[in-house]
């Protein structure tokens, strides 16, 4: 019913032009048109979920609506009596009435009001849980193309447009129609004549409506646009705050900050100031329409066509044909803004999910870890492959080792594996059994990640730590804790185990953050390990430490482990050596250095640096 309501108010959108003097950059694009129809369907798919009470929420606007025109017409009728000479009973009984017709009106309102709050309120809450639910069920490639702090806006500041639209909007603008409807009913009744004079500022209107909101349509959604960037640069600043002090470029983000502050400034301006008019324009158009009205009218009761309660009447209602007009214009920017919200909405819960699993994927009750790669294949994009027929077997137990320059396709086998990603070509393989007949649950429940970048949700260390095994019992978790080192700093804090952690774990230091990822991933006691430069954040000290716990780790289950210190992987059993996406190199320690290769150099000029580093050092003490 909304959809069929404003559907007679849509308008193409023209191409507007943001930049130069306006202020805007000039390097966004253009907003391109959309489907308003087929959003505005969207969202009545949500409303309709309750009909029951949207229906009595619709029954009430009808009532209001009629009692809204009762009420003038008892005025006319009034005044009509009262100059044909006033009675004393009658009085009584018509006040009472006008009393009664008011006093239900204002109850009639009221309640369709507080009624239609609780179902907007339940859409909006049915539509966040929906987009928050897509979001997690979206694929890693898409967290990769956007900001965070963009996504974040769509799931807050889009929504609560929504929101404020259901609120207020939709129940005024078919109340709006009702009242139209109606009064244009009763006018046509009392007297065609003054019906068709009031009507002549109605084309007036819907031109003036049609100039100003064809234009106010693209600026509203990219006001929308804008403050997503402005979200999404806020939260990266934010978040490298570390960084931006360090290499003291304040400055800098300040001002990339205030030119997107800026975009956002000139559209809000634009937009605002050029749906400003709306109001301006229907104010003149009333009293327009009431000058008229008021003239002609006097100039028919004089001659005794109608009569001064027919006037008064007319008056009254020329002014209600007038207001839902108004009431529409007035609230055509927040029914934009809506709009313009739920696009960005919808569009994320269009993206696709994660692939789901094929048909007749299994689930793995027990994994021995062999896996295999047969001339993989795979690329981020059609600009080239990011790994070129990788092939290689790793038996259960092994620890295999990936080493090569930044960019060669290290992290990306490891996204194959767990499939995050999807190869190309070519076939991966787990104990035999092809990669795509496996359920990615099943198969990611039997993996455990310690990646470079540790994260910690907000919660005790605890909490955290059993995030890895969700019915671990706290011993189980301690001794995680100790296994991965940790245990001895956990417990010198205060509160130890029930220390509660800010968002990402501030409060302690990243090589701790490490360790309790460590401990994470220990708990979860997996068949298959993966540590992406789990030490990188870790000192030399620790790093020895700790190394024992991970072998002890390691023993019995296959593992994958990323590291730029090759000498931390000696002891793998095989290391596969990685450059620009291809496999060029394969063999343990001892076997690569004795090939004179890549991997040779690379050791050797890791073991130089060392060696100058000591020997800089040792000066510096002496």
């Amino acid at each position: 019913m909304l959809k069929a309501l404003i559907e007679p108010f849509r308008h193409p959108r023209p191409k507007l032009d943001l930049s130069g003097a306006k202020g805007g950059s000039g390097s966004k694009p253009k907003a391109k048109a959309k489907n308003w129809s087929g959003t505005l369907g969207r969202i009545w798919s949500y409303l309709a979920r309750r009909k029951g009470k949207l229906t009595l929420v619709l029954l009430m606007v009808v009532a209001s609506s009629g009692l809204s025109l009762l009420g003038p017409y008892l005025l006319g009728v009034g005044v009509d009596n009262f100059l044909e000479g006033p009675g004393g009973p009658d009085w009584i009984y018509f006040l009472v009435g006008l009393a009664c017709v008011y006093g239900l009106l204002a109850l009639t309102t009221w309640l369709h009001n507080i009624w239609m709050i609780g179902i907007a309120q339940e859409t909006v809450y049915r539509m966040r849980m929906d987009l928050f639910t897509h979001l997690h069920r979206l694929p890693i490639p898409f967290y990769g193309k956007r900001q965070q702090g963009e996504i974040m806006s769509r799931l807050t500041n889009d929504i609560e447009n929504v929101s404020s639209t259901l609120n207020s909007s939709a129940i005024q603008i078919f109340s709006s129609v009702l009242t139209l409807v109606g009064t244009v009913s009763v006018m046509l009744w009392l007297s065609p004549l003054l019906t068709l004079l009031t009507f002549l500022v109605v084309p007036l209107m819907v031109l003036g409506m049609r100039w100003i909101t064809r234009r106010t349509g693209p600026l509203f959604k990219e006001r929308q646009r804008n403050l997503g960037d402005l979200n999404g640069y806020i939260e990266e600043t934010l978040s490298g705050q570390r960084i931006i002090k360090a290499f003291s470029q304040e400055e800098r983000v300040i001002r990339e900050f205030g030119e997107r502050n800026k975009r956002i400034r000139w559209s809000g301006f634009w937009a605002q100031s050029i749906s400003g008019f709306i109001p301006k324009l229907m104010n003149g158009l009333n009293n327009l329409s009431f000058a008229i009205v008021a003239g002609i009218g006097g100039i028919m009761a004089i001659k005794g066509y109608i009569s001064v309660g027919v006037i008064i009447i007319f008056e009254s209602y020329a002014r209600q044909f007038t207001r839902p007009l108004n009431d529409l214009a007035n609230q055509w920017n927040t029914l934009l803004s809506a709009i313009a919200g739920a696009e960005r909405v919808f569009e994320v819960l269009d993206e696709e999910v994660e692939a789901k699993d094929e048909t007749g994927a299994v689930t793995l009750s027990k994994v021995e870890g062999a896996v295999k790669f047969n001339n993989v294949s795979f690329s981020y994009d059609k600009g080239g492959d990011t790994l070129e027929g990788i092939s290689f077997e790793a038996k259960p137990g092994e620890m295999i080792a990936l080493v090569g320059p930044t960019g060669a396709g290290k992290t990306t086998l490891i996204q194959l594996i767990s499939r995050f990603y999807i190869p190309d070509s070519g076939q991966i393989t787990l104990d035999g059994r092809d990669l795509s007949t496996i359920q990615r649950e099943s198969l990611r429940s039997h993996m455990a990640f310690v990646l470079q970048d540790s994260f910690l949700f907000k919660g005790t260390i605890r909490e955290n730590i059993r995030f890895g095994r969700l019915d671990a019992t706290d011993e189980e978790v301690e001794e995680a804790a100790k296994l991965a080192n940790a245990h001895s700093f956990i417990v010198r804090l205060k509160d130890g185990y029930d220390k509660m952690l800010d968002a990402d774990g501030s409060g302690i230091s990243q090589g701790q953050k490490q360790l309790l990822a460590i401990a994470r991933a220990i708990l979860a006691n997996p068949a298959m390990l993966v540590l992406d430069e789990a030490t990188s954040s870790i000192d030399t000290v620790t790093e020895i430490k700790i190394q024992e716990g991970l072998q002890r780790l390691m023993q019995g289950r296959t593992s994958f482990v990323i590291a730029h210190r090759l000498n931390t992987i000696r002891s793998a059993d095989r290391i596969l050596v990685l450059k620009e996406g291809k496999l060029i190199e394969q063999g343990s320690h001892d076997e690569l250095l004795r090939q004179g290769g890549f991997y040779s150099d690379l050791y050797n000029g890791q073991l130089k640096r060392a060696v100058m580093q000591a020997a800089m050092n040792e000066g510096i003490r002496g």
